[in-house]
């Protein structure tokens, strides 16, 4: 049926076979087509199976796009560092600008057999030391950081960046390091003759420094120390200074090593403050051990403490003597006032010392350990006291409360003398 509306004719209905008006030439009104709803069946499945494969793809397209976001989302998350990594790599360029050289892991696990107990030379504060040789032949000695040390990873990257700027014949040279993951490397010449320590606290090593060669040891970590505090490009003060931080090369020579505890002082700085005392007992200068105050006289305290264990051979954590127990640095008092001191030198190197020397050494070595700061010479005037006859301040008694023995050597609190500072010490 098709129906047509003519104007002021009105709606005319067509209910006959209708010819194909569209190539009906002689004009005509449009009409509209009536269908049975049978016949427009086919043309609603048609949009159903049009509208259904659409939103089939819409979908499809959805859950690529969802899928697809997810992954991308977690390749980023997975490359995304951990503020330890980003930390570490913000060192990293920080070590490259200063032109320190980095060893791969796998080169280190090869020349030390995966750290092996046969290639460990020791042990430190800082954590084992192991021994390696590269393809060319040449001795390393690889310091390995471990985690209960309680040396984190700034004081890692400090040792670094300070001793890579020092250059001197007394300062144990940085080679490189080595930093990937949990894995934190420092990589040093290797010296044959290890630390001092091993030297003068061995029945029989200890023969083989005769005065003379004491002396010059003396000397050379003086040496080391002037570079330190006045010499270098930057002004250092060491902070752990002790016999078992010198090494010793192969021609005995000695090396003032691990600087994790170094700080560098700026412009006119001339001392700082610390919470966290850490370094090692029976070296710590007073104001530093009560209060957290250090300076370069600091080291001159730990200088002195240095200089009477290698006249003497004894350890300043376990000497005792007398029915009162007296301390290293009592008994060391007792005998200058008595003779001068030279009776102090190890007596099984006793033959080779001159008593002049030694004297004076003794002296030069309480002048260090005074009480006050300001009562200790500085690293310049400690090198002329060696090496001239110039005349020698008397020093005054010293302190000897900060005395200690092994067994008390983990850890202590100090307290200053007013009673308003507290300090937390751990011995290292």
């Amino acid at each position: 049926m098709a129906f047509s509306y003519i104007d002021q004719i009105g709606c005319l209905v067509w209910n006959r076979e209708l010819v194909d008006v569209m190539k009906f030439e002689a004009g005509g009104e449009s009409l509209s087509v009536r269908l049975a709803s049978s016949e427009l069946a086919g043309s609603n499945r048609t949009k159903i199976i049009v509208a259904t494969t659409v939103s089939i793809i819409v979908f499809l397209v959805l859950v690529f796009a969802s899928y697809w976001f997810w992954r991308h989302k977690a390749k980023r998350n997975d490359s995304t560092p951990t503020p330890i990594e980003a930390s570490q790599d913000a060192w990293k360029k920080e070590l490259k600008k200063q032109d320190v050289y980095f060893y791969e892991i796998r080169t280190i696990l090869t020349i030390t057999d995966n750290f092996s107990l046969e290639n460990k030379l020791g042990q430190g504060g800082f954590g084992p030391v192991y021994k390696g040789k590269l393809q060319d032949g040449k001795e390393i000695a690889i310091k390995r950081l471990s985690s209960t040390s309680g040396q984190g990873l700034e004081e890692f990257m400090n040792e670094i960046i300070l001793i890579s700027k020092l250059q001197h014949r007394n300062l144990v040279r940085l080679l490189g390091c080595c930093i990937e993951g949990d894995e934190k490397l420092l990589i040093y010449e290797y010296m044959g003759n290890k630390s001092l320590n091993t030297f003068i606290f061995d029945s029989t090593k200890k023969l083989e420094l005769d005065w003379p060669k004491r002396f010059e040891i003396i000397q050379g970590i003086a040496c080391g120390l002037l570079y330190l505090h006045r010499d270098s490009c930057l002004r250092v003060v060491h902070r752990d200074l002790k016999v078992s931080n010198i090494l010793l090369d192969e021609d005995m020579n000695p090396k003032i090593s691990d600087f994790g505890l170094a700080r560098m002082f700026q412009g006119t700085q001339r001392q700082a403050n610390t919470r966290r005392v850490v370094g090692t007992l029976g070296y710590m200068s007073p104001e530093y051990a009560w209060t957290g105050m250090f300076s370069e006289k600091s080291d001159i305290y730990a200088f002195g403490v240095l200089l009477l264990e290698i006249i003497t051979g004894k350890r300043i954590s376990s000497f005792t003597i007398g029915e009162e127990g007296k301390s290293l640095l009592e008994h060391t008092w007792d005998s200058w006032r008595e003779d001068g001191g030279p009776d102090l030198l190890d007596q099984d190197v006793s033959s080779s010392g001159s008593d002049d020397e030694v004297a004076r050494c003794v002296q030069i070595g309480l002048l260090c350990i005074q009480q006050q700061a300001v009562d200790r010479p500085n690293i310049e005037q400690v090198m002329s006291m060696l090496t001239t006859t110039m005349d020698l301040p008397k020093p005054k008694q010293p302190v000897f409360s900060l005395q200690v023995q092994e067994s008390d050597s983990e850890s202590k609190s100090m307290y200053s003398v007013n009673g308003l500072t507290q300090s937390t010490i751990i011995g290292r």
